[in-house]
């Protein structure tokens, strides 16, 4: 099925819907104690635990979109149900995380959000929606038609060279390998770019973490080629934002993400990249293929 504009359109507004009201129940619990369950899936804490008030977001947005997939012939993958396979066979599928940042939640600390995305068979991000309950923010985006927050036009900031280069990436790469010669060529890479220095910056949540360097200079976004990690709803919502936004979202060779990968829903296979212009990116990745 080719969507038209304004099928993407009210899709859109659907998919807002959903996050508005997952946000409304998550909010709803913040003060609350929840049951935290370990889940089967996951290499990390972040990636395995899971709470009630997880279930009860994708409950609402389920209810809202569900019926969506019969009109339009769609297939549904989600965080907290198992993957059935149809995103292979159907002309576009949901890719729905209720709540990206999890153990945030639990500790009561801002970075979690509500993201939703469509998805293309071949793995192009058609749609995306992001809602950050605790700052009341959404995102959104359609293929071709701009990235907005709150309503205004997202556009990437420019470089300032007043300030350092910044790497903001999950508390887990405090333990790889290649830190020390990520930071060192990190400072290599904000020399070349007429930058203040470099450091790197440690924030669990996939989603806000890419929300957020979209509308700050000089950072970005990676994860190291690893077994395990991330998965296509942390990604997909936020990789159609950078795209209309003019930003780069890839893996960290530059390549596009494979946002429909056949053999699982895992995408550090091939790392991740996030960065406010091509010049940083081109960057990151010859930072990463000379250390690797």
């Amino acid at each position: 099925m080719i969507f038209t504009n304004a099928q993407l359109q009210e899709l859109t507004q659907q998919a807002i819907t959903a996050a508005l009201a997952a946000g409304h129940i998550i909010n709803a619990h913040r003060e609350s104690k929840v049951r935290v369950h370990k889940k089967e899936t996951g290499t990390s804490t972040a990636a395995q635990v899971v709470t009630e008030v997880d279930h009860k977001a994708q409950a609402i947005i389920l209810e809202i979109l569900q019926p969506l997939c019969e009109e339009y012939d769609l297939a549904l993958l989600t965080e907290e149900s198992p993957d059935n396979g149809q995103r292979q066979f159907k002309s576009a599928f949901w890719s729905i995380d209720p709540m990206d940042g999890t153990l945030n939640f639990i500790n009561g600390q801002p970075g979690f959000s509500v993201s939703i995305a469509l998805v293309a068979k071949n793995g192009t991000p058609l749609l995306g929606v992001v809602y950050d309950p605790v700052e009341n923010n959404l995102y959104q985006a359609v293929r071709n038609a701009g990235a907005y927050k709150n309503g205004e036009r997202l556009k990437v900031p420019e470089q300032n060279p007043e300030q350092s280069l910044v790497l903001r990436t999950d508390f887990s790469f405090q333990t790889d390998p290649l830190l020390e010669q990520t930071l060192s060529g990190l400072q290599d890479v904000a020399h070349k770019l007429g930058l203040n220095g470099a450091k790197i910056e440690y924030r669990n949540g996939a989603v806000l973490n890419a929300c957020e360097i979209l509308e700050a200079p000089n950072i970005c976004y990676f994860k190291y080629p690893k077994p395990g990690g991330g998965s296509l709803w942390d990604f997909a919502a936020t990789a159609c934002l950078y795209h209309e936004a003019g930003a780069i979202a890839s893996d960290i060779y530059g390549q596009a993400m494979d946002l429909n990968r056949q053999d699982s829903t895992l995408m550090n296979h091939r790392g991740l990249l996030y960065a406010s212009d091509k010049t940083l990116a081109d960057h990151i990745v010859t930072l990463y293929r000379t250390i690797s």
